[in-house]
């Protein structure tokens, strides 16, 4: 028997993990990056460069996360317009109808943080809700029924570029209402808002595959919805809780510190949960090995 196949998967898993690794280390070196511009340079903004710097900013984790989640997919890769195609339409779903509807339409900041269980249920059910519908509507009525919608890796794949789109507007939108102020703790919540919004979708992702391909009940896919808005509500309540500031003798302190060590464990965790599945994905479609006397 031979083991050509063998070996090849075993190479795939090795290089799936080195580009892991190599994702994370470039998305620590753009944090790094930030905090030493900020620490020489002292940024002043105009409107103008404030938008650029929001956009370039937003653009560079999210670029990064994407190969990340393209690059799992090796059997066969989907076409590169087709998935910057989706990462545009999760980003003008949250332009258009996600921002506008949390903030003019249910009005949170005005009672979303009155207490925590306040919060938790305001985090769930709109914010949650809204931004796991929107992603999952950028892909089920775009490339669902695509030829090159072909395989269950694909939902995963798709599903990822809309959360990375709708994240790329929600950075951009809080680097400009910011003002540009404190860009190192605005590049933290960059990285993690495009890695946990590129999670949750990628969940809504694989239940979409797997009602697509396996003829799910029709209670299948709102359960996969409800779970990505469940984690969602509760990662970025817990991680606001974590993060928020603390009055002390000395005035208010912030460890945005202690939120992204959170963060990076539930988003991490999430991210090899999709990942193995996409590597499980891949293992029972590949060819069976030949047999040789």
């Amino acid at each position: 028997m031979t083991v050509q196949a063998s070996s090849h998967s075993l190479s795939s898993r090795k290089s799936l993990w080195k580009s892991n690794l190599i994702t994370f280390g470039l998305l620590g070196l753009f944090l790094l990056l930030v905090f030493a511009v900020e620490a020489l340079v002292h940024p002043i903004f105009n409107s103008t460069s404030l938008v650029i710097t929001g956009a370039v900013m937003s653009l560079v984790p999210a670029f990064l996360w994407l190969v990340f989640f393209y690059r799992q997919d090796q059997l066969e890769p989907e076409p590169k317009s087709m998935v910057f195609e989706v990462f545009i339409l999760g980003g003008l779903l949250a332009a258009a109808i996600g921002i506008p509807l949390i903030e003019d339409v249910f009005k949170l900041s005005s009672w979303l943080y009155s207490n925590l269980w306040i919060e938790l249920l305001g985090s769930v059910l709109v914010i949650g809700f809204t931004q796991e519908t929107l992603k999952w509507a950028a892909v089920r009525f775009s490339v669902y029924k695509s030829i090159e919608f072909d395989e269950p890796t694909d939902g995963i794949i798709y599903a990822t570029a809309a959360g990375l789109g709708f994240a790329t507007v929600l950075n951009i939108s809080f680097i400009v209402n910011s003002g540009g102020a404190n860009l190192g703790i605005a590049a933290i919540r960059i990285v993690l808002t495009a890695l946990a919004q590129a999670s949750f979708a990628g969940i809504s992702g694989y239940f979409l595959a797997c009602e697509k391909f396996e003829g799910k009940p029709i209670w299948w896919m709102p359960c996969g919805v409800a779970l990505a808005a469940l984690l969602n509500g509760v990662f970025f309540t817990l991680w606001g809780s974590l993060t928020r500031p603390t009055l002390t003798g000395s005035g208010a302190f912030i460890n945005p510190w202690l939120g992204l060590a959170f963060a990076v464990l539930l988003s991490l965790a999430i991210t090899v949960i999709l990942s193995l599945m996409i590597q499980k994905n891949e293992k029972q479609s590949s060819p069976t090995p030949e047999v040789k006397p």
